[in-house]
This record gives C-alpha cells, sequence and structure tokens, in this order.
C-alpha cells in the first residue's frame, strides 16, 4: 500500500522509448473514429463479477466435486464462502506485506440483519511491488464476449494482466511489455534487453478506455506515456510530453488523454491528431492523482505533492483569456494529497486521501467554492489511495500504509445526507476492517 511513497522514491532518470512504428498508422489500430457507446467500467471496486458469480454451483467450472460424505459438509461450507452472490459489492486492492505483493479480492456483503461483513475472498501473487491497477472487461480472446481483467503496474517496467475469474491463478494471463528473456552484453556488462514497445522503469499509472475497449494508457517513471492494444498485446503509441515522471493519465474522452507529471505539468493529447499534445497546463507542485469529472464533460481536478487540488476546464486550451489559470485552488491537506475520488452518480461530491495525520476528507465542490462536509482518521496510517463505489455511490474505499482496508458509508455522515443524501438517509455506516489472519 506504499506505492505513492516508492514512487516518489524514484530518482533514476530514465531515458525516454522511441515511438513504436508510425504513430498515425498505431492509433488508427485502435479505430477511435467508429467507436460504439459504451457503459462506463466498473473500476476496482463494484459488482462487476463477471464469471466469477453463476446461478448454481453445477454451472461453476472452477468448483471441483467431491463424492466423499464426510467432507461433505466442509465442501459446502468452502463453496458457500466461495460463492460471490449478485448482491456483493468486489473490491480489489493491491496489496504489500514484508516482501509478499499481491492484489487482495475482497468482498462486502449486507448480513440478514442489515450490518455490513468484509473480508478477503482471495489473493492473487503478484511478482513485483503495486503501484496502480485499472479494471477493465475486455477479453482479447474474444473482443465481444466481456471478461473481469484487472492490470496492474509495479516498480519493474511490465504491466501485469490478471483474469479475476480464476481463484488459484498463479500467472498473469498475459503481460504488456517488459524485459526480454535474452540479455546482451554492454561493455562487457550485462544488461537488459526490453521487449519491443516496452516501458523503461516502474508504470506509476494506468487507465483502460471503456468506449475503445481495447486501449490502455499507462504512465512511466521513464517520463513517457503509452498506449497499448490489448487484443494484439503490443504498444501502439508513446508520448514524450513531458520532462520528468508521470505518475498519472485519464481518459477525458475516448479520444482525449490526459497526464500529469513531476515536470509540474498536465498534458491533454488528442489521440485522432496523431497522438499530438494539444495543450499543458502550469500547476504548483508534482502531480500526484488525476481524476476527470464525471458530471461535466468540461472539467478535470488535480491533487498536488505540496497539499493543493486545482481544477481546470479544458476549453482554456483554445481561449486566450486566462489560458492554463485553474477554475479553483484548494488547500485540501498540509501534505501530499495522494489520490482524489469523484462520486459516481453525485455531482459536486470529491474525496481526498492524504500522508498527512491520516485522514480522508469530503468536500462540496458547488459552484467551484470548495468546502469540507466531513472528514475521517480511518487508522489506516498514510492514506494512499480513495475510490468510491459505482454501484453504491456514497460508499467509499480507502487504503493505507498499514496495509489495511476500510470502507466509509459517507451516507452516515449527517453533513452528507443533508447535502447529498436526498432521502438516502437509511444506509447502514460500513467501517469495518477486513478480518485478520
Amino acid at each position: 500500500a506504499q506505492a505513492k511513497a516508492a514512487a516518489k522514491a524514484l530518482g533514476t532518470k530514465s531515458s525516454s522509448a522511441a515511438a513504436v512504428g508510425d504513430v498515425s498508422d498505431g492509433l488508427a489500430e485502435l479505430n477511435m473514429d467508429a467507436y460504439d457507446e459504451e457503459e462506463d467500467g466498473l473500476e476496482l471496486f463494484s459488482t462487476g463479477l463477471g464469471d466469477l458469480y453463476y446461478k448454481s454451483n453445477e454451472e461453476d467450472p472452477y468448483i471441483i466435486k467431491n463424492d466423499d460424505d464426510d467432507d461433505g459438509e466442509d465442501d459446502d461450507e468452502e463453496i458457500e464462502d466461495m460463492t460471490i452472490k449478485p448482491t456483493d459489492i468486489v473490491i480489489v486492492c493491491a496489496h504489500n506485506e514484508d516482501e509478499f505483493n499481491s492484489l487482495q479480492v475482497s468482498i462486502v456483503e449486507e448480513l440478514e440483519d442489515g450490518d455490513p461483513n468484509m473480508f478477503v475472498h482471495h489473493e492473487v501473487p503478484l511478482s513485483d511491488f503495486p503501484l496502480c491497477t485499472a479494471w477493465m472487461d475486455f477479453n482479447r480472446q474474444d473482443g465481444e464476449q466481456k471478461g473481469n481483467f484487472i492490470a496492474v503496474g509495479t516498480m519493474d517496467p511490465t504491466i501485469e494482466i490478471w483474469n479475476l475469474d480464476v481463484v488459484d491463478e498463479v500467472e498473469p494471463h498475459y503481460v504488456l511489455g517488459g524485459v526480454s528473456k535474452k540479455k546482451k552484453k554492454v561493455k562487457g556488462k550485462k544488461g537488459k534487453t526490453y521487449k519491443k514497445g516496452s516501458h523503461r522503469s516502474s508504470v506509476l499509472g494506468l487507465a483502460w478506455n471503456t468506449v475503445v475497449r481495447n486501449a490502455l494508457a499507462s504512465a512511466s517513471a521513464d517520463k513517457t506515456v503509452k498506449v497499448w492494444d490489448l487484443s494484439a498485446g503490443k504498444c501502439l503509441v508513446t508520448l514524450q510530453h513531458h520532462d520528468d515522471k508521470v505518475q498519472s493519465v485519464a481518459w477525458r474522452s475516448p479520444e482525449v488523454l490526459l497526464s500529469g507529471s513531476f515536470d509540474r505539468t498536465i498534458a491533454m493529447t488528442d489521440m485522432k491528431d496523431s497522438g499530438q499534445c494539444c495543450h499543458k497546463w502550469p500547476v504548483e507542485a508534482d502531480v500526484e492523482s488525476l481524476v476527470c469529472d464525471p458530471h461535466n464533460e468540461h472539467s478535470f481536478v488535480v491533487s498536488l505533492e505540496n497539499g493543493m487540488v486545482q481544477a481546470f476546464d479544458i476549453r482554456t486550451a483554445s481561449s486566450n483569456s486566462n489560458p492554463g489559470q485553474p477554475i479553483f485552488t484548494l488547500h485540501a491537506h498540509e501534505k501530499a494529497v495522494s489520490s482524489i475520488s469523484f462520486a459516481p452518480s453525485t455531482p459536486n461530491f470529491l474525496a481526498t486521501g492524504s500522508t498527512d495525520k491520516m485522514v480522508v476528507k469530503l468536500w462540496d465542490l458547488s459552484n467551484n467554492q470548495p468546502s469540507c462536509v466531513s472528514s475521517l482518521n480511518p487508522k489506516l496510517g498514510a492514506i494512499f489511495s480513495v475510490s468510491f463505489s459505482i454501484d453504491n455511490p456514497f460508499l467509499l474505499a480507502c487504503g493505507g500504509s498499514k496495509g489495511k482496508l476500510k470502507v466509509w458509508n459517507t451516507l452516515s455522515e449527517p453533513a452528507v445526507a443533508n447535502k447529498f443524501g436526498k432521502g438516502r438517509q437509511n444506509a447502514p455506516a460500513l467501517r469495518n476492517d477486513p478480518p485478520t489472519e
């Protein structure tokens, strides 16, 4: 859970990778002119079950029947524990304990008495320290048949793609980039040989395109942004718009990509215009997190290393009046604002997490005049990640340096209910940790 701190500690200056093939040809393969409207992806905190859920145990290919009557009850209990119900909420989080790295797939379920219960369903072992994730439904074996996959960026330049529908998977479904098994000698020393199109350093940010579903963007400490074709498993475009490590990427629209860097700029790239950088906005400090406002097609919000949060309007990119000026600047925390998240179905509702005082804050951004609505110390240590649920829009998942996960039903806070609830005040308060094994 110490991904942000690890990313900030990367001090080496890696050389940027060259673009893979011709930029225009590569982008043409994504066919951005002919995309169909799709529903937004479920990201990391959702009931996006894919094949994890089956109507009956007989339909589930991963349940092995045992004819031994003595073990029948134990088997039934194990099957019940592993079965994911349609009403369950699934949370996937990156986890590190000592030298063991993994993805933890946790379930939040509501019991008959109305009380919630959260537990770790299973873990996926990772080869290196995880820094970022991106959920996606694109199945490279059958692009029309949606799956349940997650891309993981680590300290290694490899991007691992895992199939979350397979519980006991020990190897990624496939990988993007990374070090080739073949090595070459450089001046008498063994040097690394990278796969064609690979990043050359840690992958710090990932963003899946929910409309052009075979497109995945990645940001790296090698100062580049890459766009990958998931169907072919190759890099189509390498963008070199930044002068320092690139921390975060976000799709503003199916063809417009935003990226935030330690060079203290936000770059906007039109992928239909041969990947040209349309505009850059200067910010006050290193970029920590970047999100687009799901309720306003023109705005995005960035959090910074100095505790500030700034909002921008992309229309200023073509305006001569106050070009590059933020809509607002908010002193949200005393230290780095490591993560921000918009409530997907509640306009002007933003959560921020920081390394200062281990606090998560909730903000009302109405009229571009931010005000703090509520705050919580979830006792997770330094906060590294916050994420609202898509299916239960007031639930906020929080992760921190203590390696634990907490879920906060923000609607249980009177100020939130009064401001945003509108009759939804009866939801249970969720602030529980998964059991410690």
